[in-house]
């Protein structure tokens, strides 16, 4: 899907403030207890997803965090399919007080693209 001017700069200037990390780093930090939140819709997410990734989309997720996640301190790594959404989503997580959210860079498709498991 093509993405608008507006949504690229919005995404440009999130991404500055908001860490991320490789796919591969993203896969050892999960198995070093990291969680992996997945952001896409519910759709996208039942086509294929990282193991063990909990779904939470984007509409969703500032209403649910604190139940699925009530530990502010919990490293947190969102992923979408390209790594735009879940830019914007762990900026939201910040603001929150979320003090260890990371974005995936790249999304699934990175994590597809370096045969990762997908589920």
């Amino acid at each position: 899907m093509s993405q608008s001017p507006r949504f690229q700069k919005l995404v440009a200037a999130v991404k500055e403030h908001v860490a991320e990390v490789s796919a591969a780093e993203a896969l050892e930090r999960q198995r070093n207890g990291a969680l992996l939140i997945d952001v896409r819709e519910a759709d996208e997410f039942q086509k294929s997803h990282a193991p063990d990734a909990i779904h939470l989309a984007r509409g969703i997720l500032e209403r649910d965090i604190e139940q699925a996640v009530p530990d502010l301190e919990t490293p947190l790594i969102c992923y979408c399919g390209g790594g735009s959404r879940s830019a914007l989503a762990v900026e939201n997580l910040q603001r929150m007080g979320y003090v260890n959210a990371v974005s995936m860079a790249g999304g699934l498709k990175d994590w597809k693209n370096q045969n990762l498991p997908t589920t």
